[in-house]
């Protein structure tokens, strides 16, 4: 029984129509009495079955009444006839799928589903045509996917992320459903290119149509949108839940001034693939007050929103499995609108309940250094939490028909939390079990510590989540209780495990709440059952927690006693409630062990795990590097690669074949035209392909070290100009230096290294000494479109963050995927990289995690040297290099500008104090660095030794597919299965 989708017509040669009311519904239908095929309005798709009409799931699309009978096919822009229908099954193969149907689907939609002027078929009406002919094979292939895992009321994972970034839907679309010849084709007919028209999506910034989803920032949303790449590929049950952001992140303009943020528009024009959900809403409280009933607790009063869901399909590859991305965006209920203050003129009042609401989901992380901004982020947080827990419960109770036995819901559902945004799944989960479910605090407490698992990603502290105890007592009163009553039986559970004098240390470090005190500092204190918890203080609240960006620790009077306010630590609620926590890189998962979590690990060594990041073959190599891929293909003798990533590895026997390096070489030449083309576009200049691309394209912060590669390039440049014309180059080959990435508002650090590379870059390239052997690029608005345009075009990447302190990276596994050779540092996934590549084919140095702690202390401490008639002499500080030091010495002279770089410059300087002491090393990792990027101009020189080094990279990289993670996941902490489509 095949559903009928959006763009179907009867079948009948004949069809009068009738309008009916169904008996047992309100909605009006436009009832075929030939065929018995049904196309509701305004409600849930019907299905025709020649006489019977069956609602199908929850998942399935509305429609509009359809006119009966064949029609002959019209041009784009002529109404007078609708085009050929669609078939209802898009399995490739079909008549639908050859390059005639997909015309008629596209015909159909420029006619009758774009917003624009049907009488043009212009660049963005074909864009947005033909993703929506995608998406009704999507929504056939969606509606089965659920239908099937309802059937088998499978076991399914639930993903948590604040971000998703998505990319470019079109191309990845039709490449996982192997349609991208037959679209190219149909798109010839109706005179469009297809890269074209999908470039429609890069270029949104300057055209109007549609850009990138504004749906994260940086590798935690990218991360988030491979997994649901792998899990439909890999036919696994899963859900992803996230914000539907109306003005993303922000939208990064530059300058001679530097970045400049203004809101993303990506929702301006619509979003093609998005599908609003109406039917599927629910409620969600903040404030108000909990009192005790006889069934328990209840909390009522406060402020009360609806989540609405926005469904976008997520197509695997070679399956039919498509699963979905579940968007919540927020509003309030008509009826709250004041319209006796409307009509009295207090217009603000009228709509504050409903401006309340959907300033939730405006914009991506919004300012948190204010009361207000706090409240914010928890009540996005909670909205993610609370909606996509209320949607999952109703799922569950839905497919378990009527009896409901809570005791399996582990068993069906998997919740992953995607760092600690989504901690507060945790108290949710148990507030509705036990305040409308009915179960017992020991029965909750059960199910919840078997359904959810946390995914850490950082070990900076700063960004270990902690939130004020007050503030979330008034947003989430219920929460707060529960919280206080998971800290307190936690400490209980403690003091039976672990004994001896240091236990009282153990319970400070490890407890949810930070900055609480005693009754007494005895260890029998530990089993009284209300530890008093300090009140807020009567000042006003302040932000105290750490940035490095220009802000000034508050001085505290060490005579008088400071009460600090009491704090929710996320990430240490997660670990205790979480069946399972894990790293995403070796190196990250042992700091979690040794380090981060190190007392959570000695009494739960079994709960800690490793699960190495991983990207998507699919976008990150076949889609957006055709010629190089094309290459792969023909030397491996298929493209079997795409989903078995591991065949890569049999490039490594054509490294001797001269053939095969020539086509490699060719083909990263072709890229790296496209992308002298893409920075003349963005940026205005020009640069020569045949130069070595060396990029670095990351969020831009203090441990990333942009700031070490911009002042590598100042010494080169310096160096270059104490040469004459033979001597450079001899030295040094000619380099185009690519920079990439969104520096947050608030970090003023990040923002004064954005403005000193687009300095540096102003007098570099118009230096005509130095010509096209040095240039400097900032490439603006850096997002995964611009990443596609970007890595496939590299000779050089750099991954230099300072050891420890990344967690894992993806853009590393991205580069070294497409062919690039790696420079970095012993960190995160570089670690893992390196051995599967081979050390010839990766450039490191720097100091290692090991290392760190103890040259930061010798700094702190000032630098003791040895002589025969004085012992331990302290010098004044740290001594850095003679390059580096002429590097600052350049940057203070004013030869970049009038900008003054004091403070960035001071933060790489002193012994000790906030802010000082260049706490990320780059002036001590610095000499170091400037010889190891000596030793790749001498071979980049080699062309046949580096090819074959991108070709091992590349060779070497299958271990680092998302596929081979997400299967890692399933079997070791979710526990789900794969459930093919038939």
């Amino acid at each position: 029984m095949a559903a009928l989708v959006q763009g179907s017509v009867c079948s009948a040669l004949a069809c009068p129509q009738r309008t009916n009311r169904f008996a047992d519904r309100s909605e009006i239908v436009t009832e075929c009495l030939v065929s018995k095929s049904s196309f509701l309005t305004g409600a849930r798709l019907k299905t025709c079955c020649k006489g019977g009409l069956r609602c199908s799931s929850r998942t399935d699309v509305r429609l509009r009444p359809m006119r009966c009978g064949p029609k002959k096919p019209s041009k784009p822009g002529d109404q007078s006839n609708s085009p050929e229908s669609p078939r209802s099954s898009f399995s490739k193969g079909d008549a639908a799928t050859d390059p005639e149907g997909i015309v008629s689907r596209i015909k159909y939609h420029a006619n009758y589903s774009s917003m624009f002027n049907p009488f043009k078929f212009e660049l963005k009406q074909a864009y947005f045509a033909a993703a929506h002919s995608v998406r009704d094979c999507l929504i056939q292939r969606w509606n089965d996917t659920y239908k099937h895992f309802k059937t088998t009321n499978a076991k399914a994972v639930h993903y948590l992320s604040m971000e998703f970034l998505q990319g470019r839907a079109l191309t990845n679309a039709i490449g996982n459903l192997e349609l991208k010849s037959e679209y190219a084709q149909a798109l010839r007919k109706l005179g469009h290119d297809l890269e074209n028209v999908a470039e429609q999506a890069r270029r949104a910034c300057y055209n109007v149509s549609e850009p990138d989803a504004a749906l994260g920032n940086g590798g935690l949303g990218r991360l988030a949108s491979c997994f649901l790449d792998s899990l439909a590929t890999l036919n696994y049950p899963a859900w992803g839940y996230g914000l539907r952001y109306k003005y993303g992140l922000f939208h990064q303009e530059i300058d001679k001034d530097g970045q400049h943020e203004v809101v993303e528009n990506w929702l301006e024009m619509g979003y093609p693939w998005e599908i609003a959900r109406h039917d599927i809403c629910y409620p969600i409280k903040f404030f108000g007050k909990t009192f005790e009933t006889s069934g328990g607790k209840e909390w009522i009063g406060g402020e009360d929103i609806e989540a609405v869901a926005y469904d976008v399909p997520i197509p695997g590859y070679q399956t039919k499995n498509t699963i979905c991305l579940r968007l919540w965006s927020t509003k309030v209920s008509p009826q709250n609108f004041d319209l006796d203050a409307f009509n009295a003129g207090d217009y603000d009042k009228a709509a504050a309940l409903r401006n309340n609401a959907q300033r939730i989901c405006h914009v991506l992380y919004p300012g948190d250094a204010t009361v207000e901004g706090k409240l914010l982020r928890l009540k996005q947080q909670y909205t993610l939490c609370s909606a996509s827990i209320q949607d999952m419960i109703a799922r569950y109770k839905e497919w378990s028909g009527t009896k409901v036995d809570w005791n399996k819901f582990s068993t069906k559902v998997a919740i992953q939390m995607n760092d600690t945004h989504p901690t507060l799944c945790i108290p949710e989960l148990m507030r509705i079990l036990m305040d409308v479910e009915g179960l017992s605090w020991d029965q909750a407490w059960g199910i919840t510590r078997a359904t959810v698992a946390y995914t850490n990603h950082t070990v900076l502290p700063e960004a270990l989540e902690k939130w004020p105890m007050p503030i979330l007592q008034t947003l989430l009163p219920r929460h707060a209780e529960i919280i206080e009553r998971i800290d307190k039986e936690f400490i209980k559970s403690l003091a039976k495990m672990e004994r001896g004098t240091k236990l009282e240390e153990m319970v400070a470090r490890m407890r949810v709440l930070e900055n609480v005190e005693r009754d007494e500092g005895s260890k029998k204190a530990l089993e009284k059952p209300n530890p008093a918890v300090v009140k807020p203080s009567v000042e006003p609240y302040e932000d105290v927690k750490a940035k490095r960006d220009g802000t000034k620790k508050a001085s505290i009077d060490k005579k008088t006693p400071v009460k600090l306010e009491v704090m929710v630590r996320m990430a240490n609620l997660s670990v205790i409630a979480g069946n399972k926590v894990n790293g995403v890189a070796a190196i990250h998962s042992e700091i979690l062990k040794n380090e981060v979590f190190r007392d959570f690990y000695k009494i739960w060594p079994g709960k800690f795990q490793n699960k190495t990041n991983g990207v998507t073959p699919r976008r990150w190599l076949a889609y957006c590097n055709p010629e190089l891929s094309a290459v792969i293909t023909k030397w491996l003798g298929s493209r079997d690669w795409v989903l078995h990533a591991e065949l890569l590895a049999g490039l490594r026997k054509h490294t001797t074949n001269q053939d095969f390096l020539k086509e490699w070489r060719l083909a990263k030449y072709v890229r790296k035209q496209k992308l002298a083309g893409f920075i003349k576009e963005r940026t205005g200049y020009v640069v020569n392909p045949n130069s070595m691309f060396d990029i670095q394209i990351k969020r831009i912060h203090e441990y990333k070290r942009q700031l070490m590669n911009i002042m590598g390039v100042i010494h080169r440049y310096l160096k270059m100009k104490d040469m004459n014309p033979k001597e450079r180059a001899v030295k040094y080959v000619p380099r185009v230096c690519i920079f990439g990435g969104k520096a947050f508002a608030t970090y003023l650090q990040a923002k004064r290294i954005v403005k000193l590379i687009i300095d540096v870059a102003a007098v570099v390239n118009e230096d005509p000494d130095i010509g096209e052997l040095l240039k400097v690029i900032f490439v603006p608005d850096y997002n995964v479109s611009a990443a596609e345009m970007l890595i496939p075009a590299s000779d050089l990447s750099q991954h230099i963050s300072t050891a420890g302190m990344e967690a894992s990276g993806t853009s590393n596994m991205k580069f070294a995927m497409n062919g690039c050779v790696l420079i970095g540092t012993l960190d995160g996934a570089n670690v893992e990289i390196r051995t599967e590549v081979g050390a010839d084919n990766f450039f490191l140095f720097g100091a290692t995690v090991d290392q760190i702690q103890g040259f930061r202390s010798e700094r702190a401490a000032g630098k003791v040297i040895q002589t025969p008639l004085v012992l331990a002499l302290p010098t004044s500080d740290f001594t850095p290099s003679k390059a580096f030091e002429d590097v600052k010495k350049f940057i203070r002279s004013g030869a970049l500008g009038k900008y003054d770089y004091a403070d960035m410059l001071e933060s790489l300087e002193g012994d000790e104090g906030f802010g000082k002491a260049d706490y990320f090393l780059v002036g001590k990792d610095f000499p170091d660095y400037v010889e190891c990027q000596e030793r790749i101009d001498k071979a980049y020189r080699n062309q046949e030794s580096w090819t074959k080094m991108s070709i091992l990279n590349t060779a070497g990289s299958s271990k680092f597919s998302s596929d081979r993670t997400i299967h890692e996941y399933a079997k070791e902490i979710w526990g789900v299965k794969p459930s093919l489509v038939p």
